[in-house]
């Protein structure tokens, strides 16, 4: 059995449990296959003084074991908002004498960052003092964003070149790698795994009367319901879709997730109108995200980048058609009408491409048949046998 250390800035932990999930999924299917142990090192970042919501952070356990992986959490000095250009650096400094000590007790034949930014620099400092190969991963806004900071650039495109390999989780966020000047032929197109068991349609009749009463916000069968899964930020145009409703008779909005957007958005629903039409639902629990999504005539989502939304593979695995901006992955998945639309960034496009959906809906099944090549054990066998060529 060979032994990567994976390192991952956003992993799920009991504060925050829906942080990376994606990323925790990954290597647990990984871990599960038995061909790799997998260690992981998720870098806590906490201010010289640790109060308010950091103070929770501060109070978990430094190692832990979970879904089969040991999870570490060494702590780094962080300078909220203005520290980013630092923080490899410290994660680097942090994480270094922890590597040593693992790869003392079990050696590490792969070292492995989940971003490439602040993950991948700090990883590629590590590697270099290790004299380990190295994988980097690009997931989107580590990309687009980051990579229109000049400092952040820099790093990065000095990590690339430290890297024995490197993946995308789209082909489109692989051609904007090596636009930044990263080697092409050492990036790999790395999908998203998908719980296929727990993402599939729900089509009961009582479906949208189970989730009112859950949610407390009626969603009655006879209006559209849409459903907009994201953090919200406004990259992710959830002040978009709300703007759209207007253009939409009857429809019902539900926002899944949460962030520093929200009081801007509830703002933009009353003076639109719409306030009792959407309703935020905040971050809720992973099981009843299927029956949302199964229950919804369309998720939307306005967004300004992504590399490959794992909320679009959700969603059309639950026999719901997206409408979603021409961005990142998006043609990768969104190639037909059956799997919904893409649309201008504006509410009258983002209407009319919910319209257009709601007027000739797919069938349910056709839509989900989209993703069968989307599960979370082809991404662990792609994962090792990435891993496996860069050890050849």
């Amino acid at each position: 059995m060979k032994h990567v250390l994976a390192l991952s800035t956003l992993y799920p932990n009991p504060v925050n449990p829906r942080f990376g999930t994606f990323v925790a999924r990954s290597l647990e299917a990984l871990a599960k296959r038995g061909d790799w142990q997998v260690t992981l090192v998720n870098p806590i970042g906490l201010p010289p003084l640790a109060l308010g919501r950091y103070r929770p952070l501060a109070d978990l356990p430094a190692v832990s074991e979970e879904g089969g992986i040991t999870v570490h959490r060494p702590r780094f000095t962080l300078i909220p908002r203005i520290g980013a250009r630092r923080n490899a650096g410290a994660i680097a400094r942090a994480c270094l004498p922890l590597v040593r000590r693992i790869h003392t007790a079990t050696p590490i034949d792969m070292l492995d960052a989940q971003f490439f930014f602040p993950d991948g620099p700090a990883a590629a400092a590590i590697a270099q003092a290790m004299g380990q190969p190295l994988s980097i991963k690009a997931r989107g806004s580590d990309i687009s964003f980051w990579g229109e900071q000049d400092f952040a650039r820099k790093q990065m495109l000095g990590a690339a070149q430290t890297a024995t390999g490197m993946l995308a989780v789209s082909r489109d966020l692989a051609g904007q790698m090596a636009e930044l000047g990263m080697d092409a032929e050492r990036i790999t197109v790395h999908y998203t795994g998908l719980d296929r068991d727990r993402f599939r349609p729900f089509g009961h009749t009582q479906l949208r009367a189970q989730l009112s009463r859950e949610l407390g916000f009626e969603m009655p069968d006879n209006a559209p319901l849409l459903a907009c899964v994201g953090a919200l930020i406004e990259r992710k145009g959830q002040g978009i879709a709300i703007t759209a409703l207007r253009e939409i008779p009857g429809a019902r909005l539900v926002l899944i997730g949460k962030g520093e957007d929200e009081a801007r958005l509830r703002a933009l629903a009353v003076s639109e109108g719409v306030a009792d039409r959407v309703h935020f639902a905040g971050s809720i629990d992973h099981d009843l995200m299927p029956l949302i999504l199964s229950a919804s005539d369309v998720m939307v989502l306005p967004t300004v980048s992504e590399g490959l939304a794992n909320a679009w593979v959700e969603a059309l695995a639950c026999g719901t058609p997206v409408v979603t901006c021409d961005v990142g992955g998006a043609r990768e998945l969104i190639a037909c009408d059956t799997a919904g639309r893409l649309v201008a960034r504006n509410p009258v496009a983002v209407a009319a491409g919910i319209n257009a959906v709601l007027a000739n809906p797919p069938a349910r099944e056709a839509v989900a048949a989209l993703t069968e090549a989307f599960s979370w054990d082809a991404n662990a066998a792609a994962l090792a046998a990435h891993y496996e060529r860069l050890l050849a």
